[in-house]
């Protein structure tokens, strides 16, 4: 699905179209574009969009191989982004990942989304309705509303990692969890590294927007990203680290649980093993065949071995107990 945004001064149109080649006749030259690429993966209507744009070739390659990089010197035809971001989907406790690129040129934002991103369908709407003001600003201020609004689904994504090591730490600390657990928090540990990514890619576009000869972005969008966006990733960052902290612990502290389960087996284990051990050689010795085994002709000779075999365990059992061992 191929979603056109224009909007300039006195105008704001949306148009939304399979079709590429539909899409490309309806953009028109003096007005900004914010074209959105869902689910998008023909390759020769990429390269459409792409040499519509007079962007270079290379960049369709970029955008299929899922590149990160920002800046290109040889080709200073655009600032390319590529974007790991955590969405609220999950599944089994591991958060799914939305993967794409954008790409900013003088008055067009690109957005190829391998997986639709939700704040930027509620973003596009809000801008529809006019709860957004864009009029007065260019594609670059549409980059900032991005980030911004990816910033802020962080703070549920976030939330969520917290209520869910809330439960996992209440089994992890009353010692109720087993292997499972263990694998859940990894797997939630494991599933959070895009967003230390996403965070690290974010911070690194910020200081390269504050070099002089930077020209993707105006200089009123370049102090909305100093004002608001720094804080919020340093903000964020914290809270990632504070979290995989919080994680790293509970693995820990489970992983010594099924640890000191497995000693307390191996201990039952060991009991039982020293118990059977002593019945082990008495039925190991009277199954010798010696000749003269004199006990052997006593009528009492059967029940005492019984008795005595009884009491062994007994007193192993009631030994074992009073050190504690079970």
């Amino acid at each position: 699905m191929l979603t056109l945004l224009k909007f300039s001064q006195n105008r704001l149109e949306l148009f939304s179209s399979k079709d590429v080649d539909t899409v490309l006749k309806n953009i028109d030259g003096s007005c900004n574009i914010w074209l959105r690429c869902i689910h998008f993966r023909d390759r020769t209507g990429t390269a459409k969009i792409i040499n519509h744009f007079k962007l270079d070739s290379a960049r369709i390659d970029m955008i299929f191989n899922h590149s990160l990089t920002g800046i290109d010197e040889d080709m200073e035809d655009c600032l390319f982004d590529g974007y790991e971001i955590l969405t609220h989907q999950i599944k089994n406790r591991e958060f799914q990942v939305a993967r794409g690129s954008i790409v900013l040129g003088s008055n067009f934002i690109l957005t190829f989304e391998r997986t639709e991103i939700k704040v930027l369908t509620v973003l596009i709407n809000s801008i529809q309705r006019q709860t957004l003001d864009i009029h007065d600003w260019g594609v670059d201020y549409i980059l900032f509303l991005i980030l911004k609004d990816i910033l802020n689904s962080y703070h549920s994504v976030f939330d969520y990692i917290a209520r869910q090591l809330d439960d996992l730490e209440d089994e992890v600390l009353t010692n109720s969890g087993n292997e499972s657990t263990y694998h859940s928090i990894a797997a939630m540990r494991q599933s959070t590294r895009s967003g230390r990514r996403n965070f690290q890619n974010i911070k690194s576009l910020i200081a390269l927007m504050n070099y002089e000869d930077f020209q993707w972005i105006t200089p009123p969008v370049k102090t909305l990203f100093n004002q608001e966006l720094v804080y919020q990733v340093d903000n964020l960052w914290q809270e990632y680290q504070a979290l995989r902290a919080w994680m790293s612990e509970l693995m820990e502290i489970q992983r010594d649980n099924i640890a000191s389960k497995t000693s307390e087996l191996i201990n039952r284990l060991t009991i039982f093993s020293t118990i059977f051990l002593p019945l082990t050689f008495i039925t190991g010795f009277y199954g010798m065949n010696f000749k003269y085994m004199p006990e052997l002709e006593q009528p009492w000779a059967y029940p005492a071995v019984i008795c005595v075999i009884v009491l062994i365990v007994i007193g192993s059992v009631i030994f074992a107990k009073k050190q504690r061992w079970f």
